[in-house]
């Protein structure tokens, strides 16, 4: 049953989701007490110390993390898709991640998707009480037309999250890979995940802020995952972006610069004429390349 008051939705949740015996480390106190009578050096002193051990969370989880990207790389390479499903905090992050990629590495928009609880649309608006939304989640994914080519990431800090849950359920009735990034150990969120990743960074320096070092670790993560898929497919040579879009001044002239680096042109006004003919520094170099060849 759906209930609405004072323009905020509310929904029932599962007792089981609420009732689980699941050790939540989210929520557990902070070790910091006090904090109101601390110094700003205090302060920052301490935020600091909980995020050096956000890495280090991340590093026990390598081979899960390998797994799944592994995977993305086998769906993305056959034409398929990746889905970021999302509430709070871990889903606006998500938008960030796959709004910078089509830029960063000249691919098409749709590659990377985002389902936002309350819609992608109202990212702004911080529609927290849209996560327990449990059909909201299958209704974008039908939008759509999501398949078994495809695959999907959940994101919950709690790894209980209402939105996120459906969604992945309804993956696993429809034969949909799928993934997550949980911030607490044994969720039914990883319980109904393929490719479970559980980063546990501890209680958050204010209790219950999972915008802080889960959100550092899931920020990390997203970073991690799509521009490792995306070296894997071919947009980065050496350690260059080769494909990047030239979107204002300084990318153009960082992609003329690379450009005389990596086929030895001397006149800077020349090699930009070829980047901005071909829009980019890969075809540029092909175009070169071709060239030469034809010479030969």
């Amino acid at each position: 049953m759906q209930i609405y008051k004072n323009n905020y939705y509310f929904c029932n949740a599962p007792k089981s989701i609420f009732n689980s015996s699941m050790e939540r480390i989210t929520e557990q106190p902070s070790k910091y007490r006090h904090l109101e009578k601390m110094s700003v050096d205090e302060l920052i002193s301490n935020i600091n110390k909980e995020d050096q051990s956000v890495a280090f969370a991340i590093e026990k989880q390598l081979p899960q993390i390998s797994k799944m990207i592994t995977v993305i790389e086998r769906q993305l390479k056959e034409g398929g898709r990746m889905f970021y499903l999302g509430a709070g905090t871990g889903g606006r992050l998500s938008v960030l991640d796959k709004v910078e990629l089509p830029n960063t590495y000249g691919i098409e928009k749709g590659v990377i998707n985002v389902i936002l609880a309350g819609g992608e649309e109202n990212l702004v608006l911080a529609l927290e009480e849209m996560e327990d939304d449990e059909e909201d989640a299958w209704r974008q994914m039908q939008a759509f037309e999501m398949s078994v080519g495809d695959f999907v990431i959940g994101i919950s800090a709690s790894g209980t999250t209402p939105f996120v849950l459906a969604g992945l359920k309804k993956c696993q009735e429809n034969n949909i890979p799928c993934g997550c990034i949980v911030g607490n150990p044994d969720s039914p969120i990883a319980a109904v995940s393929d490719y479970p990743v559980e980063v546990i960074t501890g209680p958050e320096f204010v209790t219950g802020s999972s915008r802080m070092k889960c959100g550092t670790a899931q920020k990390m993560l997203f970073d991690m995952i799509s521009t490792t898929v995306l070296i894997r497919m071919g947009r980065v040579e050496d350690n260059r972006m080769v494909n990047v879009r030239l979107i204002n001044n300084k990318v153009v002239d960082r992609s003329v610069k690379m450009l005389m680096e990596k086929r030895g042109l001397t006149d800077y006004e020349e090699a930009k004429a070829l980047i901005l003919k071909f829009g980019n520094v890969k075809k540029s170099m092909d175009y070169i390349d071709s060239q030469i060849k034809g010479f030969n």
